[in-house]
């Protein structure tokens, strides 16, 4: 009786020791992981980004540029910005309008200002990439960027106009543009994880968007997530959809899916 007590104790205390070692183990992850508000100028602008990195990274790393939806920036893209700093990149999270959209009327008056403004635009993009590129444990040579929405209808008009990007992301992006890529122009990379029943993106501009990115000479391949809809990587699209009755719903396979896409694409780019 005296041994089996004994055992009970020593598998108790292991678990205890166990499930302690786990705890140090979450709390040094996330002590490691450095979260930095910042405040910088494009022609006058004041925007607010976000830096993340991981503090126990030795040396320069990639830096990547993440760019909001047309709802802002916000606490989803800071959170992308995080994981990114947690597969060992130093993640900017871009701000483009310099405020925040509320609902849907805010959205689109923001991101209208923006698509009718090109050269606003890339000031900004350029803006950002300069702040990110100066960063001490960032490789300026190694910039990549994501973009979510009209964040990805951002990064792939850097993209046309020939930005030096090592490649970028696309995640439900608008893909329709009215400056196409010209060919010798594109120096980077593509990759676009698409939502299949995506309104702001039918399968029709998908194909003309191949076609444009084909005569164009881009190394870009595109991945269809089927009966997805926009926003499928945000966790609050559900809610978002009930709230302002929009096509919007997340989808976790997805989600999961086309991150590790993401991953094994700047693995290739940076070659990890």
């Amino acid at each position: 009786m005296a041994t089996r007590e004994m055992n009970v104790k020593v598998w108790g205390f292991i678990g205890i020791l166990a499930i302690a070692a786990w705890l140090l183990g979450s709390v040094t992850d996330a002590m490691a992981v450095k979260g930095e508000e910042l405040i910088y100028r494009a022609n006058g602008v004041v925007l607010k980004g976000y830096m993340a990195y991981d503090d126990a990274v030795a040396g320069k790393r990639p830096g990547v540029l993440v760019v909001h939806d047309w709802w802002g920036p916000g606490e989803f893209l800071r959170d992308r910005a995080r994981a990114l700093a947690k597969l060992g990149y130093t993640a900017l999270a871009v701000d483009m309008y310099g405020e925040e959209a509320t609902n849907p009327e805010e959205a689109r008056k923001l991101s209208g200002e923006l698509r009718k403004n090109p050269s606003m635009m890339k000031a900004r993009f350029d803006a950002a990439r300069e702040v990110l590129s100066k960063h001490p444990s960032v490789d300026s040579k190694r910039i990549a960027a994501i973009g979510y929405s009209l964040g990805g209808y951002i990064v792939l008009e850097m993209v046309r106009q020939g930005s030096d990007l090592a490649g970028v992301v696309v995640f439900w992006g608008t893909l329709k543009t009215e400056r196409p890529a010209q060919k010798g122009m594109v120096k980077a990379r593509v990759l676009v994880l698409n939502a299949t029943e995506d309104p702001w993106t039918p399968m029709e501009l998908v194909k003309q968007f191949k076609a444009e990115m084909d005569a164009a000479g881009v190394d870009y391949k595109v991945i269809d997530y089927p009966k997805t809809k926009h926003g499928f990587s945000r966790h609050d699209a559900d809610s978002l959809a009930r709230r302002f009755n929009m096509p919007l719903a997340y989808d976790a396979e997805a989600d999961r899916k086309s991150w590790a896409e993401m991953e094994a694409f700047f693995n290739m780019l940076f070659r990890k």
